[in-house]
């Protein structure tokens, strides 16, 4: 399905950016994987990749320096020849409630969540437009959509992440660019695995399916986005919530 194509994915090392990662490597792409984390995780998200017969490379950068993502595109491109997917997954958290937030907390999440996007699709557009053809996939939340109580920075953040798409949409669709987003609701991940119990069943409790999703559910979405059957769709927010936010 994605043969011979090139994905470049932020905070591929873990959790949904993983599970990207190695179900996109699984449909034949070849993974540039972009993590600001653990290098042994990064190492060992690559073996599981490569065992997929791709070529895959990780690369440290913090997607919120404009300047070092300009480095890295280039160091990409220097190392595939091309760049044909990109996934802006990479993002932290930094929760308290607004009467608790520092100008600190507000500003490192936005600036990872948000600006980072934008640096990586800065960068990575030019490419696209001289090979008139590229697909992106912005992971936002549906925290973004309908807020969340201690979550202002975030929410703020995947909610800029939203229009960013749109506009991204509507600049590069005649040069055959798609920009999409996934809003996913509550995946099991490390982050939300490191909730108390109780919050994580007061979590599941609102959600219609009653259970949280997995990071494989937004992985084969994430797939579909990059693949010829999406080639018509752009600007779309898709929410993969177990019904959450309806």
């Amino acid at each position: 399905m994605l043969k011979g194509k090139t994905a470049v994915i932020t905070g591929g090392a873990k959790g949904i950016g993983k599970a990207i990662a190695l179900e996109m490597a699984a449909n034949g792409a070849n993974i540039a994987l972009v993590d600001f984390g653990s290098a042994a995780v990064s190492a060992e998200t690559c073996e599981l990749i490569r065992a997929s017969g791709v070529q895959v490379k990780s690369y440290s950068c913090d997607v919120a320096d404009h300047k070092k993502t300009e480095a890295l595109v280039e160091q990409i491109l220097a190392d595939f020849g091309s760049i044909d997917i990109l996934v802006n997954n990479a993002g932290i958290t930094s929760d308290k409630l607004i009467i608790s937030m520092s100008e600190e907390d507000f500003d490192k999440v936005i600036a990872v969540n948000l600006k980072g996007a934008f640096n990586m699709i800065r960068h990575i557009c030019p490419v696209f437009m001289r090979r008139r053809g590229g697909r992106i996939i912005n992971i936002t939340s549906v925290a973004g959509m309908m807020g969340n109580a201690g979550q202002a920075n975030y929410a703020a953040a995947k909610a800029g992440v939203i229009g960013l798409t749109k506009t991204v949409a509507k600049e590069f669709a005649s040069r055959n660019i798609t920009c999409n987003a996934i809003a996913p609701g509550f995946i099991r991940t490390d982050m939300t695995g490191a909730l108390p119990e109780k919050v994580q069943e007061a979590a599941v409790s609102q959600i219609p399916m009653k259970r949280m999703g997995e990071p494989a559910d937004i992985a084969h979405l994430a797939v579909f986005l990059a693949g010829l059957g999406a080639s018509y769709i752009t600007g779309e927010v898709i929410k993969a919530d177990g019904g959450l936010y309806i």
